[in-house]
């Protein structure tokens, strides 16, 4: 394992960055991204993967010059019922004053494949390609991007720890990353410590191949004006993967934020077969579908919606 990721470094870190102002998201450099993550192996909190991914994360925001922050806390992980620390990591780009916009994606892979239809499989942990690396693929190669030339706006990209380890029927005991990062919000010491932003959108489970992610209903409940702004702004670029009708509510990163008053949607495509499975992997992934996600993220940060929400 030691030697597989002294290879895949140089993967994670040496990209040949676009020029200046001719940037457009590669749906093939989110996938290898992707295929990296799962090189790893299973990114389960308080793993070696999981320490690995952070230490590499950090060396390519060393990198690059991005202003990187932890929000770490220990928990007892509902899963299990163990005790087990838990490590937010906030990437910030930009401007550090003025509006912002938040993106978030979980890193973390759930302990168990306790949804796998093969009995023998179900203690084992989930390698999390598109619920886990797909959304931080795309967080990931977006930060590459704004890297190039900066945002007009302050980027947050927070990814969260302790998203997948809850019990199933029971959705309050998933998201424990965004629960603690939520509820720090806005006071002395949080890596999200300034004034509220104008949205988040979080992006989970967007790698499937031929992904379709229509609105998520408490998105919409609580924060329907940005939620229908950033689906406008889909349909706007001809991104065919969104959806503008409800599709099956969620319990997500998104809700620790949208009981503190704070506008967020939740892009994922909950449809998908090998959910908290084995065949969880890159197999079932694909760049068109990271592409069109990333291409989204990346106009609203390009062409910022700054009405209210």
């Amino acid at each position: 394992m030691r030697a597989l990721c002294a290879f895949l470094l140089p993967v994670l870190i040496a990209v040949a960055l676009p020029a200046a102002g001719a940037e457009v998201f590669s749906g093939s450099r989110a996938m290898d991204l992707l295929r990296w993550q799962c090189a790893l192996g299973p990114r389960t909190p308080g793993s070696e993967a999981h320490a690995v991914f952070r230490r590499e994360v950090a060396a390519m925001a060393d990198s690059l010059g991005w202003r990187l922050s932890e929000d770490r806390f220990s928990a007892i992980t509902p899963l299990d019922g163990v005790e087990r620390e838990f490590i937010n990591l906030v990437i910030s780009l930009g401007p550090s004053s003025g509006p912002r916009i938040w993106f978030g994606a979980h890193y973390d892979c759930r302990l168990v494949a306790d949804q796998d239809p093969v009995a023998a499989s179900r203690s084992l942990p989930v390698l999390g390609a598109n619920d886990g690396a797909s959304g931080t693929a795309v967080l990931l190669h977006l930060a590459e991007l704004l890297t190039v030339t900066a945002p007009p706006l302050g980027v947050d990209l927070l990814l969260f720890d302790g998203e997948d380890q809850g019990v199933s029927g029971k959705p309050t005991t998933y998201c424990l990353g965004s629960e603690h990062l939520a509820a720090g919000a806005g006071t002395f010491g949080s890596p999200l410590s300034d004034a509220a932003p104008l949205g988040l959108i979080v992006v989970d489970m967007v790698g499937e191949s031929g992904v379709r992610i229509p609105m998520e209903p408490l998105s919409l409940q609580y924060a329907g004006v940005w939620t229908r702004t950033v689906f406008e702004r889909a349909g706007e670029l001809g991104l065919g993967a969104f959806v503008p009708a409800p599709g099956r509510s969620t319990y997500d990163d998104h809700v620790p934020f949208l009981r503190r008053g704070i506008p967020a949607v939740d892009l994922i495509d909950f449809e998908y077969a090998a959910w908290h499975t084995a065949d969880d992997s890159p197999e079932n992934c694909s760049a068109a579908s990271l592409e069109q996600v990333g291409t989204l993220l990346l106009d609203l940060v390009r062409r910022p919606p700054m009405g209210g929400f």
